[in-house]
């Protein structure tokens, strides 16, 4: 008897929907699966383009190396020997109109070391006096989730959270620390406000069992992290599909459907299966028939847009090389750029493509910002330019630039974020052959969003193969 071939629809090209994909490959000839994406391309956030003859990210740049599930997919993908560990990662807060590098020992701007605090300037004296008032203050009781802001604004004060707190979260997620939860972003310091009394007793024991041999943070490619989905893509062994929208989700019988194409000429795929990886809002539209619980509580989750202005000069622009990674801005200083990296002081490979360059990226945005975001190209160019030349004196203008503007690409994991996520994940339990995955749910960096693309996988290959026979079929090619 023909054992049936199984049918699964991956709904979304982005690095979650492109990984569900290749992780669902590992049933062998048991499963085949068309990946669909509304854009002209896949890859989502990540994308790499050309900079005065450099290939750099215009997108996300950089992954965690000390988390697997990047670095994992990458050698699977074929690209193991095209990883790349930073050449520096000493970054900097701009206060007062000069970079100042971050201190050492703090825990996602929680500072450990008072000495090493004062030594960075970062602060006012007023602002220094005020954060050892944490070691004997009455604890802090929380109970529930609160916001980052609320919970260290009470511990160590407003400067800590303005100036070194808030940077730090909004350089991953473009948020504000007054509406960011606690939980979902900085877990090890929630979990420490449970049981500590001292906010800055707790943010030395997490310094302190931090590993100290375990290599570099973060890693990249030599090609950019944008050459990953494109990688993946091809090792999945799917059929790939862009520029298909999905307009309408419904379960049949013993699978599912999907419409695409425009409402005149409508398209219907039939799956067995589907894996949603798009973002929050459409997925949403998706299931507002099939799981109204799960599509309201996604209908939730805000988005935040930026840009990413990227500029080349010529060494000879500056009148000092830049010696760290690059600099976050304070929200509170109303500056336009939130963000500076020196790209090719960061990855040495960048520098030794063309080393009569200096490479660099500014982001642009933050939640709340949008009308910034709706300059135009040549406006943005030159915010970015300004901002080099009255921080880092840079004389003249960039060789080249280029503008990418990433419009409601980054979730925001607000206040209860972790129980919309457990709500979101019980409305979709009993729906037999569906899954979710992507940024929305367990953290936007790509090892976080891999993570969630392999248990969907696991979900739907389970409810294909109750039996199991995928794993050993998985075994085998490992």
């Amino acid at each position: 008897m023909e054992r049936k071939r199984h049918h699964v629809v991956v709904v979304g090209g982005g690095i979650a929907g492109l990984a569900a994909a290749w992780y669902l490959g590992r049933a062998g000839d048991r499963v085949r699966v068309t990946v669909l994406d509304s854009a002209p391309r896949v890859g989502g956030k990540l994308l790499a383009a050309e900079l005065a003859g450099v290939q750099v990210d215009v997108g996300a740049e950089a992954m965690l190396a000390r988390r697997p599930e990047g670095k994992e997919l990458a050698r699977l993908a074929g690209l193991g020997d095209e990883l790349r560990t930073p050449g520096t990662t000493r970054g900097a807060i701009l206060t007062r109109g000069t970079p100042r590098p971050l201190p050492a020992g703090q825990v996602m701007g929680v500072p450990s070391d008072l000495g090493a605090l004062a030594r960075s300037g970062i602060l006012s004296p007023g602002g220094l006096a005020r954060t050892p008032l944490d070691l004997v203050l009455p604890a802090t009781l929380i109970d529930t989730d609160v916001s980052v802001a609320a919970y260290i604004r009470a511990r160590m004060g407003a400067e800590v959270v303005d100036r070194l707190v808030e940077p730090l979260l909004g350089g991953v997620y473009a948020g504000r620390v007054e509406r960011l939860s606690l939980d979902a972003t900085m877990p090890k310091i929630a979990m420490a406000a449970r049981s500590e009394r001292s906010l800055l007793n707790a943010a030395r024991h997490i310094a302190a069992e931090a590993p100290k041999d375990a290599g570099p943070v973060f890693t990249s490619l030599h090609e950019g992290m944008g050459s990953l989905p494109g990688a993946v893509a091809a090792a999945s062994g799917a059929l790939v599909r862009t520029g298909v929208t999905v307009r309408e989700l419904r379960r049949t019988g013993d699978g599912w459907r999907l419409v695409t194409g425009p409402v005149p000429d409508p398209e219907v795929v039939e799956a067995d299966a589907v894996v949603l990886a798009t973002p929050a809002t459409p997925t949403s539209r998706l299931l507002a028939g099939e799981a109204p619980a799960a599509a309201a509580e996604l209908a939730r989750i805000e988005y935040a847009s930026m840009a990413i202005v990227s500029l080349a000069y010529p060494r000879a622009a500056f009148p000092r090389l830049p010696e760290g990674s690059g600099y976050l801005v304070p929200a509170v200083d109303r500056r336009p750029v939130k963000a500076v990296t020196f790209s090719s002081v960061k990855w040495p490979h960048l520098a030794e493509a063309d080393p009569d360059l200096v490479l660099l990226r500014c982001s642009i945005g933050r939640l709340g910002e949008e009308a910034v975001l709706q300059r135009e190209d040549t406006e943005l160019v030159a915010l970015a330019t300004a901002e080099m030349a009255e921080v880092m004196g840079v004389c003249g203008l960039p060789l080249d630039s280029r503008v990418t503007r990433w419009g409601g690409s980054l979730p925001q994991y607000e206040v209860g974020h972790l129980d919309r996520v457990a709500r979101i994940r019980a409305a979709v339990a009993d729906r037999p052959g569906l899954a979710l995955c992507g940024a929305a749910y367990d953290g936007v960096g790509v090892p976080a969003v891999i993570s969630t693309a392999r248990t969907a996988a696991a979900r739907i290959l389970d409810h294909l193969d109750p039996a199991g026979e995928w794993r050993k079929e998985e075994s085998k090619a490992r």
